[in-house]
């Protein structure tokens, strides 16, 4: 490629996917969004791969024409496969917010390997998506036995474009049962239900794969280079590296609040609290906690997407109104249901409420998690006006936010361009000035008294105060 070419990518979300076209500067010049449909297919929800396919082809030609794309990559939310045979779907693809029926995941949870192989916990759901894969299989043997390949959502979407399957180590790496990241090899789950056959050989994220042949509004057709997808945390973590970042935590932000803290040992991590170990792009152990901080937001806000004042902060501060986890599965306190305590709260005040609780799981997480050096926040957060603000005022550590809040999109665009050697990206993060926000020490304070009461009452409780000595 020549450093003229934009690269399209198309970063496919959980809940919204984007198109952005990127040229050889670092800059978007192009941008498109629509949400994917996940419907019903019996008694289970799946993707619509078709309609989604059908709007990225459109996209995709849209952008040659307009802009001279050649190159085209993917970066995909985690949890999520393909099982492909006979050059086509042997089942379409799960959504992971869905749990196995009791008796099946009695079953297929003994044959889970433990957390110090995997580095990742047991959850709920698909988020661990080996556990999804056992449950086709429990469903109906034949649909693994006609299964050719076990394609992660990225590289589903690049073979769909190349005609190539091939395997990529970040989103495998990603909390699936299915590697192990000190053997740097597949776990004993793909050996013990062999299953490596059906994995594909491996391909390094943003590598050429082929081509897509693109036919124009004229008729006329164009072959699009295809490369090779990656997971959209791993993604902006590589996107941020790339950018000059090195002893950094990385706060991803969307559906899911995503921190990366590779300075953390491993044997910090606590299986109980959704922390686990990712696999960046280039093989590397990258200790990682979670909460689906996006969609805990929404529902505690109850959908509020105006704009939030300090005043309703401070309001809500005053009046001790509180909300404590969990709004959504998965995070630090997987055995407790989110409620609000306090004084009753709506409209603004309930939003300001919502954005103080997330604002303080993620406080919290970066304490588990043992941070102690620079944070860069990306994603869907930072447009949240007070979100950074508010937790550089609770740290003691230099907070950055990204000029450009789409990370895993520029990260997926600079693995394509390392393959060429250019680097058109320049660091462009901004410091973030810590809100003056009357109370907001001791509201943390008492937040944290009541969810380390909470936590204790949990059977399998480690509590914060000792893993926070």
């Amino acid at each position: 490629m020549t450093a003229q070419q934009p690269v399209a990518v198309f970063d496919l979300g959980k809940t919204n996917s984007k198109l952005f076209v990127i040229d050889g500067d670092g800059n978007v010049i192009a941008e498109r969004r629509t949400k994917p449909v996940w419907r019903a297919f019996g008694d289970i929800r799946v993707l619509d791969d078709a309609a989604l396919f059908a709007w990225m082809e459109n996209e995709l030609a849209q952008s040659v024409e307009a802009h001279g794309v050649r190159h085209v990559t993917f970066s995909g939310h985690g949890c999520t496969f393909a099982l492909i045979g006979d050059n086509m779907l042997r089942h379409p693809i799960l959504d992971y917010e869905q749990e196995p029926p009791a008796l099946v995941a009695d079953r297929i949870d003994t044959l889970i390997p433990s957390f110090s192989e995997t580095f990742s916990p047991r959850l709920p759901l698909g988020f661990n998506y080996g556990r999804h894969v056992l449950w086709l299989a429990d469903r109906d043997p034949r649909t693994l036995e006609a299964t050719e390949a076990i394609l992660a959502y990225p590289q589903f979407w690049s073979w769909k474009f190349s005609g190539r399957a091939v395997s990529e180590v970040s989103y495998l790496g990603c909390h699936s049962h299915l590697w192990a990241p000190l053997a740097d090899d597949f776990s004993s789950l793909v050996d013990g239900q062999g299953w490596r056959s059906k994995m594909p050989d491996f391909a390094a994220a943003g590598s050429l794969l082929g081509t897509h042949q693109v036919t124009l509004g004229d008729g006329s057709t164009v072959d699009v280079c295809v490369h090779n997808g990656v997971h959209d945390s791993n993604s902006a973590l590589f996107y941020y590296r790339s950018v000059g970042f090195d002893e950094f935590t990385l706060i991803s932000t969307g559906t899911w609040v995503i921190i990366f803290n590779q300075a953390c040992p491993l044997n910090a991590l606590d299986r109980r609290r959704d922390m686990l170990a990712n696999v960046t792009v280039d093989h590397a152990p990258a200790a990682t906690i979670r909460f689906m901080g996006g969609r805990e937001y929404d529902v505690a806000s109850d959908g509020w997407t105006e704009h939030i004042s300090i005043a309703a902060i401070e309001a809500v501060i005053a009046k001790a109104s509180f909300a404590l986890p969990s709004f959504a599965a998965g995070g630090p306190f997987p055995d407790f249901e989110g409620r609000f305590d306090g004084p009753p709260v709506s409209g603004e005040d309930r939003a300001a409420v919502a954005l103080l609780y997330v604002t303080l799981m993620t406080d919290l997480s970066l304490d588990l998690i043992r941070s102690e050096n620079d944070i860069v926040i990306d994603g869907g957060l930072v447009k949240a006006e007070l979100f950074a603000p508010m937790l550089a005022a609770l740290r003691s550590q230099t907070v950055f936010t990204s000029a450009n809040p789409e990370g895993s999109a520029f990260g997926a665009a600079a693995l394509v361009f390392r393959q060429a050697g250019l680097r058109p990206f320049s660091n462009e993060t901004e410091k973030v000035r810590p809100a003056n926000i009357k109370g907001l020490e001791n509201y943390r304070r008492e937040w944290r008294r009541r969810v380390e009461e909470m936590h204790s009452r949990s059977p399998n409780a480690t509590l914060l105060k000792e893993k926070m000595g």
